[in-house]
């Protein structure tokens, strides 16, 4: 299918590929990563990681791009076009990233204002880290700084660029977020590894302990590669929908894969070390990130200048994951409802915006019985922010995930598919067999082992 006129597309291939790295280089890589590494024995998880990232991951995310590209349309536009009675989980797989970008919005404005915390008042920070993050959010009073200010301004900023449109805004965008994110990295981990103390957590990471491997090691594995690669949430086969049908997209999802692995490692070699030289114990999520880093950087030298840095770094990883994640939204409204880039841009942020509050508030723990309505019947609102990520994390993303692999491997077909990405014999695919037999098979299994134990057995996977 040809390109439809005017559709936005890809300017470049590098762009591409920094687009959707952007989108799977997510909070989880830096501040999940790195905690089940440590629980999963080190390198020996990362090899475990390694392997599903290489058979599952890269096989429903080339699925998701070539069923993006051959069609030409959004997530909702692509189903109905296989299939009519497919229409509603596309409309699933939007509203399943609209939920997702509710709480991303908030949680980049408390990155943001972390930047500054550290940048002009790092002895608060350190003289009472649970305290202040928690004041920061609103504990006892209504959060206007945790909930409102701040996720206005990153909310303001992911907007602008998604306005920008595809080329201009989002690949530009990420043609220097990307490199800058990097560049943050990198440092950050030579930082980290010559801090004194650092060498016990530098061997911890890159010596296989199996002993520590366990049923539970492969299962979160699985689901840490799985939402790491953004996938199920209607962003890569929204980004798929903009890529030229000259770039190699077998070769392309590869490379991204690669870039979203090396960050996942590179984060480990920041937060293991660094908490083996504080000597604490490496954590995950973002309780850690905002409260427990605290006394790794207060007990480094120039802790406030690295706690700076690894905040930006936090920022970048979150500010390209959130328009990824809008851009999927965005551009099912424009396509479908026929209404304008701006138009649409402004009604969805403001919306998750307004309803990523009440993630905020429900994260400070505040009874808001008698401030807005009686819905808790006397109990604290964590219960909404918790039923948000549960929702999206151990629901609807596997389920989006199958149904989208199910799609394309089983009702559109696997060799429909190996035929979009060859192109017509431009593009080399040696693998054609091993990744149609993962798309029919092992990637189905998989992602339903995660939707089973996850919702079922109580499993924590994202």
């Amino acid at each position: 299918m040809s390109n439809p006129a005017g559709r936005a597309q890809w300017h470049s291939g590098i762009g591409f590929i920094l687009a959707a790295a952007g989108s799977a280089v997510g909070l989880g890589n830096i501040w999940k990563f790195p905690g089940r590494a440590y629980e999963g024995g080190g390198a020996a998880f990362l090899i475990i990681y390694i392997l599903i990232v290489a058979v599952i991951g890269s096989t429903v995310m080339l699925a998701e791009f070539t069923l993006g590209r051959h069609t030409k349309k959004n997530v909702i536009g692509a189903y109905a076009q296989i299939g009519s009675k497919w229409k509603p989980f596309g409309i699933l797989g939007i509203t399943t990233g609209f939920i997702i970008n509710c709480y991303y919005i908030q949680v980049g404005g408390w990155v943001m204002y972390y930047v500054f915390s550290y940048l002009f008042n790092a002895a608060a920070v350190y003289a009472d880290p649970q305290g202040y993050f928690l004041n920061f959010l609103g504990a006892g009073s209504f959060p206007v700084l945790g909930a409102i200010v701040c996720p206005m301004i990153f909310a303001a900023l992911a907007a602008f660029v998604i306005t920008r449109g595809v080329s201009k805004g989002i690949e530009r965008f990420n043609k220097v977020g990307m490199p800058i994110l990097f560049i943050l990295l990198i440092a950050l981990a030579i930082r980290s590894v010559t801090l004194p103390g650092a060498a016990e957590g530098v061997r911890y990471m890159l010596t296989p302990n199996f002993a520590m491997v366990t049923f539970d090691t492969w299962l979160a594995a699985l689901g840490q590669a799985f939402f790491s690669l953004s996938l199920g949430m209607a962003i890569m086969v929204t980004y798929g929908s903009y890529v030229k049908k000259e770039e190699n997209l077998a070769k392309n999802t590869a490379l991204i894969c690669v870039v979203d692995t090396t960050v996942a490692f590179l984060a480990g070699m920041i937060i293991v070390p660094a908490v083996f030289a504080a000597g604490l114990t490496p954590g995950k999520g973002g309780s850690f990130a905002f409260i427990s880093l605290a006394a790794v950087f207060e007990n480094i030298p120039g802790g406030a200048f690295f706690g700076v840095l690894f905040y930006l770094l936090l920022f970048f990883a979150a500010i390209t994951s959130c328009i990824s994640i809008m851009e999927g939204t965005v551009a099912a409204v424009t396509e479908q409802k026929n209404i304008s880039r701006n138009k649409a841009t402004i009604g969805i942020v403001t919306t998750s915006f307004l309803i990523g509050i009440l993630y905020t508030v429900s994260q400070a723990s505040m009874n808001i019985k008698g401030i807005w309505w009686d819905f808790t019947n006397g109990l604290t609102f964590p219960v909404f922010g918790d039923f948000m990520e549960y929702l999206t994390d151990r629901l609807l993303i596997p389920i989006n995930a199958l149904i989208g692999c199910i799609l394309v491997a089983w009702v559109w077909g696997t060799k429909k598919a190996i035929e979009e990405v060859r192109q017509g014999g431009n593009f080399p695919f040696k693998l054609a067999g091993l990744w149609s037999f993962s798309a029919k098979f092992i990637a189905i299994i998989a992602i339903a082992t995660i939707l089973v134990m996850g919702l079922f057995m109580g499993r924590a996977l994202s």
